[in-house]
């Protein structure tokens, strides 16, 4: 005999509960600040500054700003001096390079065989020129490069206005700005081959290979990034880095000679008080570093997953 027992009924599966992590939203205030100071601080200006792009104004409160649509983009390529800009600004580029890759990696792998007070001395020289105010550096410098008692002219035995002549102008602005950030270069190489372990160099002496073999294969190429970096910040940052210098000695002549991006930018804005050609320069300039700050991290995210 069989019996029909009705089974129970299922009650519907009630929806899971979602546990919120304990320290999920503590990031978020942290970033909090900072994103409000971003916003306030980098882009609203950069909003304005495009803004301000397609309209004609001298910067006079009284004054009404005038609508010119393109008219500053077209009038702007048609300005010699703006291609020239470009070109020295690229020069500038190219000779601090040199200060700001090549003498740190240098100045960083001589430094780690420096022990004792010596290399707290060593280390002093070379961070001194970043505790210096540039406008203060740029009047020793002013003294220095005098072309009839400065000290280089009588230690070269020539009679050089290295201020007033277009070459040697643009030469003057890249060394000293290249001695201003050489230390900053120095500090990033130095943290750069800190964090590189020592077990790889170790490991390649025990199979023989030389210091200059360890340096080759092993050291730069793991040093790679910092040196991706550096070439980043160099691209980014040049003609701003110039331009308390270019403002003190040179004014950006003789002939515009020493004229980048950023001082014509200034220029445009403060000098012909034509503030939406000033606006425009910027959005271009800032559109196109954008590209290239884009191309290098990709670059730099490619070497260290190379590299890892």
């Amino acid at each position: 005999m069989f019996v029909e027992i009705t089974a129970p009924a299922r009650s519907a599966p009630s929806a899971p509960l979602r546990r919120r992590r304990p320290g999920s939203v503590a990031p978020y205030l942290y970033l909090a600040p900072g994103l409000v100071l971003l916003g306030i601080w980098v882009y609203r200006p950069l909003a304005q500054t495009a803004q301000l792009s397609f309209y004609s104004w001298n910067l006079l409160p009284t004054s009404p700003m005038v609508s010119a649509g393109l008219g500053n983009y077209t009038r702007l390529f048609t300005l010699p001096e703006f291609g020239e800009s470009i070109g020295r600004t690229i020069v500038l580029v190219l000779g601090l390079l040199p200060f700001t890759v090549v003498v740190p990696v240098v100045v960083g792998l001589l430094a780690r065989r420096v022990r004792g007070r010596t290399a707290v001395l060593y280390q002093t020289l070379v961070f001194a020129p970043l505790l210096i105010a540039p406008v203060a550096g740029a009047a020793v410098w002013q003294w220095l490069l005098d072309p009839r008692a400065g000290a280089i002219n009588q230690v070269l035995g020539t009679t050089t206005n290295w201020l007033q002549e277009p070459g040697p102008a643009q030469l003057a602005i890249v060394v000293i700005t290249g001695w201003h950030v050489l230390g900053f270069a120095v500090l990033v190489v130095a943290a750069g081959l800190a964090g590189i372990n020592d077990d790889y160099s170790h490991a390649a002496a025990i199979d023989g290979a030389t210091r200059g073999q360890i340096t080759r294969w092993i050291t730069l190429p793991m040093l790679s990034p910092t040196l991706v970096f550096l070439v980043l910040m160099t691209v980014l940052l040049s003609a701003q880095w110039s331009f308390p210098l270019i403002d003190t000695l040179t004014k950006g002549g003789p002939a515009g000679s020493t004229t980048n991006v950023y001082y014509l930018l200034w220029d445009y804005g403060f000098h012909s008080f034509d503030a939406g050609l000033g606006a425009a320069a910027g959005v271009i300039f800032f559109a196109g570093f954008g590209v290239l700050a884009a191309g290098l991290v990709w670059l730099s995210e490619r070497v260290a997953f190379h590299d890892n």
